[in-house]
């Protein structure tokens, strides 16, 4: 496997609305797709104006945040929650080509990080571009929180 091209940036944040859960028996494809079908319904239905990427952040316990960053705020009573996330110091590597190559690519990230002494940590953070439907085209960003 050709090592992977991880850099190591500072100072990440973004502010999202959205939807959080706990990942039962730690399925993560199945809990985020019922959590962004959540908050799409809602944005599409309140007309919420947004930057159309896909956010999913992985946190302690389980628990997977899914949102998207809004251009304003939502108005009162809106059930999306606010997440700021902020990363200090991670790695990141961009993931081009099907979903179904990207657990592939964590666990590539994962090894090259020990080889390298890396201690990633959560939150870890991956952002899926904009849908195309060819999936060899297909861009998701992976940051990890490291120490």
């Amino acid at each position: 496997m050709t090592p992977l091209s991880i850099s190591i940036r500072k100072d990440f944040s973004i502010s999202l609305y959205g939807f959080s859960g706990v990942a039962a028996r730690q399925d993560w494809a199945g809990a985020g797709k019922n959590l962004m079908d959540r908050l799409w319904r809602e944005v599409k239905t309140r007309q919420l104006p947004n930057k159309g990427i896909n956010v999913w952040v992985y946190e302690e316990g389980d628990l997977l945040f899914t949102g998207v960053e809004l251009t304003t705020p939502p108005p009162a009573g809106c059930p999306l929650e606010a997440k700021t996330i902020s990363l200090p110091r991670y790695a990141y590597f961009k993931h081009i080509g099907p979903y179904t190559g990207m657990k592939t690519t964590y666990e590539a990230a994962r090894e090259e990080f020990k080889k390298v002494g890396i201690r990633a940590c959560l939150p870890y953070v991956e952002i899926y571009g904009h849908w195309t439907d060819d999936p060899a085209k297909l861009e998701t960003e992976l940051l990890w929180s490291i120490s």
